[in-house]
């Protein structure tokens, strides 16, 4: 098999409103030979993640926006093929931001190792044991100082951190956990599967009124991805001293008008509430306490996760597209080739 050739997506215009195939353009790279201190990485998985929808645009935000005509970024792993490094052999798997791409071949310092575990699929690493799942932890601990006995409210509860949000919140002892997700069929699987004590469908009614009926006793955390009305329902329901965690505002991410902002606000004051944006390169230090976390409830089995792949790197805008309707259940990823035989 040879890994000279690089399939790569690439952005190529600023989307307005919701991202179209047009926006994109697909390219192959023929590879040089390596440098010193150069590895060529097989990607078996990349990541495709909601944020992503935001560094399309060129406003100012917390990370930089892509670049138009250079290949995307973001999480993916892979494994080494060829290595003209000390440090990383061929054969090693290895976690990377290098993105859309089915071979990257970079300095060998971009990349990190990570073990094989048995049983256990690449693209974990990507979602629940990876950036997803931290996201989760650090949402609910740093952020929102979530306690024992919490009533505990994550919206968009059915994607990839919200699975990983509700099922940490109950780890870590939440005493209600409260989700909303777009489908009845998604609404099933968080009480069914993931643990939830209640959730909701937000497209069969209000979302004011959902969750009161669903948290009568309030709220004493909120866990967003979502914003919009989400927020201005949990507003409305919080107890005092309530805490929110801002992960994402996906609901406004594709719109070009704008939108109006919750009309109870004032419960802040009233009730003594705090609510906190964050993005997770704020809070890197706390990787190692979620890694020990994470591992011995996943070892444990206490960890249940979803995947939606799609298979091939020229279908990941299609993927992004699906996953901002909301169509994955759990992780996005994208599986850009079958598991590969390192070259000598």
């Amino acid at each position: 098999m040879t890994h000279s050739v690089s399939t790569q997506i690439q952005l190529t215009a600023r989307p307005v409103g919701w991202p179209t195939a047009s926006d994109f353009t697909t390219v192959k790279v023929d590879l040089a030979p390596l440098s010193p201190g150069q590895i060529r990485v097989a990607n078996e998985f990349v990541s495709v993640d909601p944020y992503m929808r935001g560094r399309m645009s060129a406003a100012k935000s917390y990370s930089e926006p892509f670049a138009l005509g250079e290949t995307m970024t973001g999480g993916a792993i892979g494994r080494v093929v060829e290595s003209a490094s000390e440090t990383i052999p061929v054969g090693s798997v290895v976690l990377h931001q290098f993105g859309w791409r089915d071979v990257v071949q970079e300095d060998a310092a971009g990349f990190r190792i990570v073990p094989e575990l048995p049983g256990v699929p690449l693209s974990l690493y990507l979602g629940i044991l990876g950036m997803t799942g931290m996201t989760g932890y650090v949402g609910l601990t740093e952020i929102a100082n979530m306690k024992a006995g919490d009533t505990v409210f994550i919206s968009g509860a059915a994607g990839a951190v919200g699975t990983a949000a509700g099922q940490i919140a109950r780890l870590l002892g939440a005493g209600r956990v409260i989700g909303s997700a777009g489908s009845d069929e998604k609404v099933a699987l968080l009480t069914e599967k993931y643990g939830y004590d209640a959730a909701f469908n937000y497209k069969s009614g209000p979302v004011r009124e959902l969750l009161a009926a669903a948290a009568p006793e309030g709220i004493d955390v909120f866990f967003d991805n979502v914003g919009g009305d989400h927020l201005e329902a949990a507003l409305d329901v919080f107890n005092p001293g309530g805490r929110a965690a801002l992960c994402g505002a996906i609901a406004g991410y594709n719109t070009t008008e704008r939108k109006a902002g919750p009309d109870n606000m004032v419960n802040m004051i009233t009730r003594g509430l705090k609510l906190r944006g964050f993005t997770l390169g704020s809070h890197l230090n706390l990787a190692a306490e979620f890694n020990e976390h994470m591992t011995g409830w996943f070892t444990d089995g206490k960890i249940a996760y979803d995947e939606t792949i799609v298979d091939g790197i020229d279908n990941a805008v299609d993927a992004l597209l699906e996953m901002m309707r909301g169509a994955n259940t759990g992780k996005m990823v994208v599986r850009t080739a079958l598991p590969v035989v390192a070259n000598g």
